[in-house]
Formats: C-alpha cells, structure tokens, sequence
C-alpha cells in the first residue's frame, strides 16, 4: 500500500478558539459545515466550554478508528450485527510535568441478534482494537470494555 497523507488547516479564529477544516473534505472556508471549531478545554486558562478541543478530537479519533475497523473486520469475515455504538473516555493527567493522554478507555456495543454469534462478536471486537491504526500509534493505553447485546 502506498503512503496517504491528510491534509488539516487550521486558523485562529479569537480568544483560544479556531476553526480547523481539510481540504480533501471541501472544507476550505470557515463557514463551511464540515469544518470543526476547535478550543482550548474550559478546565485551562481559558478555556472555552462546548466547543471541541485537541483532548476530544483525540479521544473520538481512537474510538471512530475501533468504529471503521470493526465495519471492515466485520465485513471482511462476513460477520452480520443489528448495529454498533462506542462511548469513549479520554484521561488526561499529568506525567513528569507534563500534560499526556495516558488513557482512552472504549466502550464498544455490538448488537447482534442470534445469542450463537456472542463470542465471535467479541472476538471480531478484539481483533479490531488490535488493528486500529490509531490505537497502534499512540503511546496513550488503550481499555476496551465491550458490551455484546442480544436484540429480537
């Protein structure tokens, strides 16, 4: 596979706030909808709440990630479900004086409608975390919790 490259631009808009869009997106201009307002986190100086901030762009990039490999890996094995969902938690901390991301914690659940699939689902689950090329490229550690439900 050849190399990809993503282009992000961002542009200081006032205070501690810009607004960051990509050009493979269309999203070029401010006012487009595809771009994202991004913020400094209200628990900094500040920081501005109800806005994204790097710490959730982060954090959603490692869920959205266990997201588009669970639909591949589960297509790849022709592995049927009703629907899947993630919450995510991403912890900050400080490590020798500095801020890091120590941890995402996932909270994937699948929803599979024959009681039989249960443990393939998981599985398929597994093998998705330990495919992300997200999680396989932060330092942060990644815990997965799942959650397989059965609906009729």
């Amino acid at each position: 596979m050849d190399k990809h490259v993503y282009n992000v631009d961002i542009n200081w808009t006032q205070d501690r706030k810009g607004m960051m869009c990509s050009p493979e997106l269309n999203g070029t201009k401010p006012n487009r909808t595809n771009c994202i307002e991004v913020a400094t986190p209200p628990e900094f100086d500040k920081g501005i709440p109800n806005i994204w901030t790097p710490e959730h762009l982060f954090t959603a990039a490692v869920s959205s990630c266990l997201m588009t490999t669970f639909l591949a890996v589960s297509e790849y094995s022709k592995f049927e479900f009703i629907s899947f969902k993630c919450g995510s938690k991403g912890i900050l901390d400080k490590v020798d004086g500095k801020f890091v991301m120590t941890e995402v914690l996932l909270f994937p659940e699948v929803f599979i409608s024959d009681e039989n699939q249960r443990e393939r689902a998981l599985k398929i689950l597994e093998k998705s975390e330990n495919a992300c090329l997200i999680s396989n490229s932060i330092t942060s550690k990644v815990t997965m919790e799942p959650k397989i439900t059965v609906q009729n």
